[in-house]
């Protein structure tokens, strides 16, 4: 796992999407301390559909009705 500072991470940032596409991971660093951490995405622990809202109405719920019902 790569150590790189925000400043970096900014001015070449196509160049270090490709090597997480191709599974290195990076520590992103400001003034020397933590900010996050950049992993590959794993296809396996993808998005779990909770609902379809699909199902319940054909082409879906408008997102106004559904938050007012809420």
């Amino acid at each position: 796992m790569g150590i790189i500072g925000l400043k970096e991470l900014r001015q070449n940032m196509d160049s270090y999407i490709s090597r997480v596409k191709r599974g290195n991971s990076f520590v992103v660093m400001k003034k020397s301390q933590v900010i996050f951490k950049i992993v590959p995405f794993d296809q396996e622990e993808s998005w779990e559909t909770v609902i379809d809202f699909t199902k319940l109405k054909k082409g879906g719920v408008d997102i106004q009705d559904l938050l007012a019902r809420l």
